[in-house]
């Protein structure tokens, strides 16, 4: 995968303006949407069980995002999956806490049986718990991106999907081939819910026509390049938060694909 992949995904993504469904939680929702905004995307957080098989099935793209879960929400992202299989809509699953916590890795293991997402985004513990490990500690990790990346491939593998494990690098597979982007600042760290936004992310460039692989770098060197731009003035968390809504908001293609960092 070249860099001018990741500049096509993301120049293909703003000139459609996707619709992107996201079933997040509470805490990351509103970052999730705004961030989205910025990118040039449109978010729908309809999240109850009624009406996300119709929303899923009339948008570019859907997130599933396992933060929150409770039983009404489940059944809703039960029913977004289906929809969006039904429509050929591309979806990504940002499967938090699996590996710590018994129900919701359940619920992640089902909804991917279900069928396959283009992308499962994570960080190492989650990847690994989702593989049959152990997982870390709520959304903390316990482990390495590179220390995961064999139980990333087998599951790429087996659902046929790309596997992207956030971490000081990050690592995506699609089973073969292995990107490594190596941006962002340690501020990412201390916004709420700056991966479950990523995760939108990589679903507002999967709806692009890219692959999924290009589509998740895409939406990672997004975050963050727009994160290291936005550190160089922040004076702490707060102003970073603002800072990376706004640099979302001013990165082009073509700085993307200047300051993205292959390692």
């Amino acid at each position: 995968m070249h860099d001018d992949d990741m500049s096509y995904a993301v120049r293909a993504m703003r000139q459609s303006q996707p619709l992107v469904h996201c079933l997040t939680n509470m805490v990351a929702a509103p970052l999730s949407a705004n961030a989205l905004l910025a990118a040039g995307a449109s978010p729908a957080m309809v999240d109850n069980p009624h009406e996300a098989r119709a929303t899923a099935a009339a948008a570019d793209a859907v997130l599933i995002n396992l933060g929150t879960p409770q039983e009404e929400t489940v059944e809703a992202m039960r029913e977004a999956v289906a929809g969006a299989l039904d429509a050929g809509t591309p979806w990504v699953l940002d499967p938090i806490g699996a590996g710590t916590l018994p129900w919701r890795s359940e619920v992640a293991l089902e909804l991917l049986e279900l069928g396959s997402p283009a992308i499962i985004r994570g960080n190492a513990s989650e990847i690994l718990g989702l593989a049959g490990g152990e997982g870390g500690r709520g959304v903390d990790s316990r482990h390495r991106a590179e220390d995961v990346m064999d139980e990333a491939a087998r599951l790429a593998t087996r659902y046929g999907t790309v596997v992207a494990v956030s971490g000081e690098v990050d690592h995506l597979t699609d089973g073969e081939e292995i990107v490594r982007l190596a941006n962002g600042s340690p501020l990412l760290t201390q916004v709420s819910g700056a991966g479950c936004a990523l995760g939108a992310l990589m679903a507002a460039c999967a709806a692009s026509g890219a692959g999924p692989l290009a589509a998740a770098a895409a939406g990672t060197a997004m975050l963050t390049v727009a994160a290291d731009r936005a550190a160089e003035g922040a004076r702490g968390p707060g102003s970073f938060a603002a800072a990376l809504l706004d640099q979302l908001a001013l990165l082009s293609p073509e700085t993307l694909a200047g300051e993205v960092r292959r390692s």
